[in-house]
């Protein structure tokens, strides 16, 4: 890792206090401030999503970059979390669509990952969190989203609408239908 790397964000604010003088720079640094204040939460959401740490931390840092670089923040100031999330889920999405594609061109990698991924998991705890997971990863994006944004995140119903874009309606469906097929799934329909 190069030292230009180790401070990306201290250039990032610098670049946000250069562009001050333009007017541009109160938007750029409040987004600075935002993702250092919900930096954690962020990279907890994408790490979730796509089942990696390291990846999570890349999609948030190429979030992060991506709206910095167009120098004008969120567009609604009120709602800039919740576009900020919406951005990691879509960044997630897009990763997701990524990965799918490179375990079907190469089925090796695949057959490898579930080695090494089933020697760690050989504790019952570690197993059934495996299995949700896994039964996680195979819901409809959206129940997914929706049920990673309530129950891990503790969003509510508005703020998981918010951040999806979609009703409170639909959030509420999504998630009684999600949490319906992983207890089927699972085996602990009662």
């Amino acid at each position: 890792m190069t030292a230009e790397e180790v401070n990306w964000p201290a250039r990032a604010s610098a670049a946000a206090v250069d562009g001050a003088s333009s007017g541009i720079g109160r938007d750029t640094s409040d987004l600075t401030e935002l993702f250092r204040r919900h930096h954690l939460e962020l990279v907890r959401l994408a790490a979730l999503l796509v089942r990696s740490r390291e990846a999570g931390e890349d999609i948030v840092q190429d979030v992060y970059i991506k709206i910095h670089a167009r120098r004008a923040g969120p567009p609604d100031p009120e709602g800039a979390l919740a576009y900020l999330r919406r951005a990691v889920v879509n960044g997630c999405r897009s990763w997701l669509r990524r990965q799918a594609v490179a375990r079907r061109r190469s089925s090796a990698d695949r057959t490898a990952a579930d080695v090494h991924e089933s020697a760690e998991h050989a504790a019952i705890m570690a197993e059934n969190r495996r299995r949700l997971q896994a039964e996680l990863s195979a819901l409809p994006a959206q129940r997914r989203d929706v049920l990673v944004l309530r129950y891990y995140v503790g969003l509510s119903e508005a703020e998981i609408a918010g951040t999806l874009g979609i009703s409170q309606g639909t959030v509420k469906s999504a998630a009684a239908r999600g949490i319906r097929s992983l207890a089927k799934a699972l085996g602990e329909e009662s």
